[in-house]
């Protein structure tokens, strides 16, 4: 009983922590005003739009407040990436998924920055093209088959930048916040299985997995100098869809997981892409279902780093990161990421980093509130991201808010006399792909 209560106190210490290191560290102007704006989010479940935000019993101050703090706030960015890379243990293994994602806004002629983007569309059940900007994650996965994904460093694509571009950029930022961790694995889907993203974290100091295309054609090693003319930059081909150039694995694995039935897995060593020699990989052939009569189609991996973990372990690695995509989900929905209307890009960047900011709240406080189902749900013993917000107001009774009281500021005196008023300026949507020639 006792080891019970002291670890309660150790948890809840653990998020007044970070509330107060966050309010001190990661805002610089606006501070209360944000702060409570955070809270006001995770404990407003039903707002539709975002000055509803303001009639949360935590947020103290008036409705012009909550756009205040976005227009005027001030954030340490580098701090806060810095801070919640150190929250992850550094001591084990730790998988951090990088997905990119778009915050549409299909009917805003006054933004600046926005591109046209490839978004999943649930009526089609395909990607479609939307206008928006385009944000990439790099989250910590916890465990495995859970919805959990703890985000350390979001980022806006700007200008013509690509996913690869800021990916590469993340995953340094991640290294060099954690000198001292044990092995850091990045994990990602197709967008980052190419030459231009193992080229870019060759030399660092985590291992990655990502995901290939099915039709890609690599090559092997060279082989040693033969002597005459220039020397060899590829070796053998190896083609997906053509078997007879595969060869034996050098590494082949059957085994029967409870989710995925019978896997069969085959790996080569030492392939890389034409376009770059210089950065060879491992390629992982993943098969699963093998039970069935009409299995799915097999999945290509790459892999980089990490020589003495087996193709087993890799392909669990990959595995681990699919909450990252139920979890850009939950932080549109239950969160409110895409509801505001914002009218520059700086204020949307800034109301990223506090929906950060409350995702990891809502992961310290997993262990400290209680199941609270709807009368239509079912009871948890692990509880969701969605589960665990609706204890927390219970939870935040317990302490006090770092956030200073309000100060009563008299009254606005509104636009100044004589100030012209002149119509927002409309911008161009980027496209990032080259333009084609006009047919004659």
């Amino acid at each position: 009983m006792e080891n019970t209560q002291c670890s309660t106190a150790k948890q809840l210490n653990n998020i007044i922590e970070f509330r107060q290191s966050v309010y001190e560290g990661f805002l610089n102007r606006e501070q209360d005003a944000q702060f409570e704006l955070a809270d006001a989010l995770l404990l407003s479940p039903g707002v539709e739009t975002f000055p509803a935000l303001s009639q949360s019993p935590v947020f103290r101050r008036s409705w012009p407040s909550a756009y205040t703090a976005i227009e005027r706030g001030e954030q340490d960015d580098d701090w806060l990436r810095a801070y919640l890379s150190k929250q992850v243990p550094a001591n084990e293994v730790c998988v951090f998924a990088i997905d990119p994602t778009v915050w549409p806004r299909p009917r805003s002629r006054t933004l600046e920055g926005l591109r046209y983007e490839q978004s999943p569309t649930q009526a089609i059940e395909r990607r479609s093209t939307v206008k928006g900007y385009a944000y990439s994650m790099l989250a910590w996965i916890p465990e495995r088959g859970k919805s959990w994904a703890l985000p350390v460093d979001t980022r806006r694509m700007v200008g013509k930048q690509t996913t690869v571009e800021v990916g590469v950029e993340q995953v340094k930022t991640l290294c060099a916040n954690r000198p001292e961790a044990t092995l850091d694995v990045i994990v990602g889907d197709g967008s980052f299985g190419n030459h231009h993203f193992l080229g870019g974290v060759k030399n660092l100091s985590c291992t990655v997995v990502v995901r290939l295309r099915c039709d890609r054609v690599l090559y092997g090693e060279p082989g040693p100098y033969s002597g005459l003319g220039r020397p060899r930059v590829h070796g053998r081909r190896f083609a997906f869809k053509e078997p007879e150039t595969w060869g034996p694995p050098d590494e082949e694995l059957w085994f029967f997981d409870s989710r995925y039935g019978l896997v069969r897995l085959r790996c080569w060593y030492g392939l890389h892409a034409k376009q770059d020699a210089t950065t060879p990989f491992d390629v992982i052939r993943a098969e699963v279902h093998l039970e069935r009569d009409k299995p799915p189609g097999p999945i290509w991996l790459a892999t980089m780093g990490a020589p003495e973990a087996s193709c087993y372990r890799k392909w669990l690695w990959f595995d681990q990161r699919w909450p990252i995509e139920p979890a850009i989900r939950f932080r549109k929905g239950r969160l409110r990421w895409t509801l505001p209307q914002f009218q520059q890009p700086e204020r949307c960047d800034r109301w990223t980093l506090l929906v950060d900011v409350a995702y990891w709240q809502i992961w310290l406080a997993r262990d400290l509130v209680t199941d609270q189902p709807l009368p239509w749900q079912k009871p948890q013993t692990d509880l969701t991201p969605g589960r665990v917000t609706l204890g927390l107001g219970a939870l935040f009774a317990q302490f006090q808010t770092p956030a200073t009281s309000p100060q009563t500021r008299g009254k606005s005196p509104g636009w100044p006399s004589g100030r012209p008023r002149t119509r927002p300026r409309c911008f161009q949507v980027l496209k990032r792909g080259p333009k084609r020639a006009k047919a004659a």
